[in-house]
């Protein structure tokens, strides 16, 4: 695990390498599975999260929509609070597409049911509607990248995305929640 310290000049050096790294190299380390811990030179206060915040800074300076607003938004309303609050509210958008998809399935099984439709109706409705764009790509490779170009645009991040994130959060959480027991126990 690379090990950063950061001096007062706000130089930060890679104790593992013995060499000055930048913001963009500590963020390559991350993006290629290394856990880093920065620390202040003089304190040895752990400072990874200020330094991930201004990785994230950024970034988002430079890709302007790297995040998408909810995703920034509900990290200020979380302010304080533990990273639970945030989680819930970065899963709402994996969750609710499961919901449209339960729906829509229960809504189609409640027509057959009625008669309103055939099964073998029921079933190519159901298929149409229940992501077909996300279910068969080989078959809908121009609407699905037509589609990811839209979301894309407007900031809204791919499944791929929020399932990383969501990644993230949890170790993050599970790393809080365990030094938050080391300090209660005088660790």
């Amino acid at each position: 695990m690379p090990v950063i310290k950061r001096y007062p000049n706000r130089k930060l050096y890679d104790t593992d390498a013995k060499r000055y790294i930048t913001l963009n190299e500590i963020a390559a380390l991350i993006r290629a599975g290394e856990e880093v811990v920065v620390t202040d030179h003089a304190t040895d206060e752990d400072m990874t999260a200020v330094i991930l915040t201004q990785i994230i800074f950024e970034q988002e300076k430079l890709q302007k929509g790297f995040l998408p607003k909810s995703v920034l938004t509900n990290l200020v309303r979380a302010g304080g609070d533990t990273l639970g609050t945030l989680r819930r509210s970065l899963t709402l958008p994996l969750d609710l597409w499961r919901h449209v998809d339960e729906e829509i399935d229960r809504r189609v099984q409640a027509l057959i049911a009625r008669g309103e439709l055939a099964r073998e109706e029921g079933a190519r409705l159901r298929e149409k509607l229940l992501s077909p764009i996300f279910t068969s790509p080989e078959s809908h490779q121009s609407e699905q990248e037509e589609l990811e170009q839209m979301l894309t645009d407007r900031g809204v991040p791919t499944r791929e995305e929020l399932e990383r994130l969501h990644a993230q959060i949890d170790l993050l959480s599970t790393r809080l929640d365990s030094l938050i027991a080391q300090g209660q126990n005088g660790e």
